[in-house]
């Protein structure tokens, strides 16, 4: 059967922080449609030098993404024979291959193409997650499956208190999370909370989910977007640059062992030191403390107004005499 086109994303221009609000259609669901428009949105944000910061939240009063589209999953998976992990596993890596390859239109009607389909949908996650663009997610309503694993790819999560859940029910449906939730979740949360709560699939209410880590913050519905605006702005003010090194370092580096964890930093460590935007601000952080007799950061109000505006503040002109 086709799938039909259900969804689509709107997005709005604000300059530095573009908002985007994901209508998945009457049941608000995340399908192969909403999947493409998301990777198109996050290539864009990449590309425009403009944007800071993305906020994305659901157009459905009550839900930010219900779960993904059931049809497309059990289509798909219907379409690809039984295997067993061996069999998955290679499967899987043949996928990305011929996805990296750009061959995919070429296996569009073959069982490979719903495989394809989820190494996109990771691809997309992984995006944002190595992106200088900060992503916030602005839970209106509940998250479920897919939905639950969209909010968990973003870099902050406010969330609206209310009647709402958030989790990973996949098990109740004799499947499993499969858009990165084993992952992603423990790495929020701890691993043996993740492990019960995707074993059960019972999802957190908001409080619940605040209180383990699963969301930063819980507001009021009516606050939900107004408050995702600020954090956006607030984190998207950093260098760009050093953002994308900082979540790469963080999010790949942190998952490995120590030895290659600390690789990793040193490596993005070099390109930010090295980086004529580094070389600038810490040259203006010594001439400061040259003609101020004090570390900038240790001056009075200094470090408040860094922090608004994402940089130490250059001093006074006569500052630029020391170089």
């Amino acid at each position: 059967m086709t799938q039909e086109v259900r969804g689509h994303i709107d997005i709005e221009d604000r300059g530095a922080v573009l908002v985007a609000t994901l209508d998945g259609g009457p049941d608000q669901v995340f399908g192969r449609d909403v999947a493409e428009q998301l990777d198109a949105l996050v290539d864009r944000a990449d590309r425009d030098p403009r944007v800071r910061a993305v906020v994305i939240t659901g157009a459905h009063r009550e839900r930010f993404v219900s779960h993904a589209e059931v049809r497309w999953l059990q289509e798909g998976g219907a379409a690809v024979p039984a295997l067993g992990r061996r069999g998955a596993s290679t499967i899987a890596r043949t996928a990305r291959a011929v996805d990296r390859a750009h061959l995919a239109g070429a296996v569009r009607r073959t069982p490979l193409s719903p495989v394809i389909d989820l190494e996109r949908i990771h691809a997309t996650f992984l995006r944002m997650n190595s992106s200088g663009v900060i992503y916030v997610a602005a839970l209106n309503g509940s998250a479920l499956g897919l939905g639950a694993e969209f909010a968990w790819a973003h870099d902050l999560r406010v969330m609206a208190e209310g009647d709402y859940v958030i989790g990973q029910p996949e098990v109740l449906l004799g499947i499993m999370p499969g858009g990165g939730g084993t992952q992603r979740l423990t790495r929020l949360v701890g691993t043996h909370r993740s492990l019960v709560a995707i074993l059960e699939g019972k999802p957190f209410t908001p409080a619940e989910a605040l209180a383990a880590g699963a969301v930063d913050e819980v507001v009021a519905p009516d606050e939900v977007i107004a408050r995702a605006l600020q954090l956006a702005v607030h984190f998207g003010a950093r260098s760009k640059d050093s953002v994308a090194a900082i979540k790469r370092a963080v999010y790949f580096g942190g998952s490995m062992s120590l030895t290659d964890g600390l690789h990793v930093e040193r490596a993005e460590f070099l390109t930010r030191v090295l980086s004529d935007e580094g070389q600038e601000l810490m040259l203006d952080y010594m001439n400061r403390s040259e003609v101020e007799g004090e570390l900038p950061l240790y001056s009075e109000g200094v470090f408040e107004e860094a922090l608004q505006v994402g940089r130490v503040p250059a001093g006074s002109p006569a500052a630029a005499v020391i170089r």
